[in-house]
């Protein structure tokens, strides 16, 4: 095969994903690439990054690997990464970067804020936006966000929750744009799916977001959680089946109906009460 014809073959085969330095972004990374995607592994902390494409290297997988530096909430950052996910060969995104933020509304720090608005609202619209663009002209390719299973627990208050109004309106944000979107591309080639995972055995909370959790080993919080690859299971499941909301753990399918449902009933009510 020429040269010319091996790069032909591998065009919209590469997966780039955002938060690949740890947890479910690390581990989704070594899926793909275990079933032969190439990837783009996207998150602020080089050396981590380093280490997860020499072991995928080494993993003998004959997948090629590339690393991208960046915070998603710096806008000159984003834009490469936006520019990257636009490329004819990116098939699959992961849209799996996201910052806490937890804490009391009026005593957040309005950088921190911001912050949290940038990578987990704005970094995932824009880079679903220069993926999707060229995957619908491509005719294939797949977009998973991530968004929490917090995104469905608005009415409860802290304890033992988070306090969490900002990050839970941010993944709210995610799982309606993702399910609109959709909606929207009902009938292409294109799969699209929202990720709502549970506590999982993570880092991610320990650090509220404003800089990473130091060091070159993945760690644990202390509560636990579904482990990644359980969750990374569910979301490849989900894949499978065409399903656009994928909850982790959740084996009956049921209450997603029932949330389709109980909106169209809102809405049909509200139209009956209009004067």
């Amino acid at each position: 095969m020429s040269t010319e014809s091996a790069e032909s073959t591998r065009q919209g085969r590469t997966a780039l994903v955002t938060g690949a330095s740890s947890g479910i972004g690390a581990a989704y990374a070594r899926r793909l690439a275990a079933r032969g995607w190439d990837t783009v592994l996207v998150a602020r902390r080089a050396q981590r990054l380093d280490d997860l494409a020499r072991r995928l290297r080494e993993e003998g997988t004959g997948t090629r690997v590339e690393t991208l530096v960046a915070d998603l909430s710096d806008p000159a950052d984003l834009a490469r990464v936006a520019d990257r996910a636009a490329g004819d060969d990116i098939g699959f995104l992961l849209n799996n970067a996201g910052i806490n933020g937890y804490g009391p509304f009026a005593d957040l720090d309005p950088a921190l804020l911001r912050k949290v608005l940038d990578v987990n609202v704005l970094a995932v619209t824009v880079l679903a936006r220069s993926a999707i663009a060229a995957m619908r002209e491509r005719g294939r390719g797949t977009l998973v966000n991530v968004a929490s299973q917090l995104a469905f627990a608005g009415s409860l208050p802290p304890g033992p929750l988070p306090e969490r109004a900002v990050y839970g309106g941010t993944k709210g944000y995610v799982v309606t744009f993702t399910r609109t979107l959709a909606a929207e591309l009902a009938g292409t080639p294109l799969h699209v799916q929202v990720l709502c995972p549970g506590l999982t055995a993570t880092e991610f909370h320990r650090s509220r977001g404003e800089e990473p959790v130091e060091g070159r080993e993945q760690q644990v919080h202390e509560d636990g959680g579904m482990p990644v690859h359980q969750v990374v299971d569910a979301s490849l499941a989900a894949l499978d089946t065409g399903d656009v909301v994928c909850v982790p753990g959740l084996r009956d399918t049921t209450p997603v109906d029932r949330l389709t449902e109980a909106e169209r009933t809102l809405r049909e009510a509200a139209r009956r009460g209009t004067p």
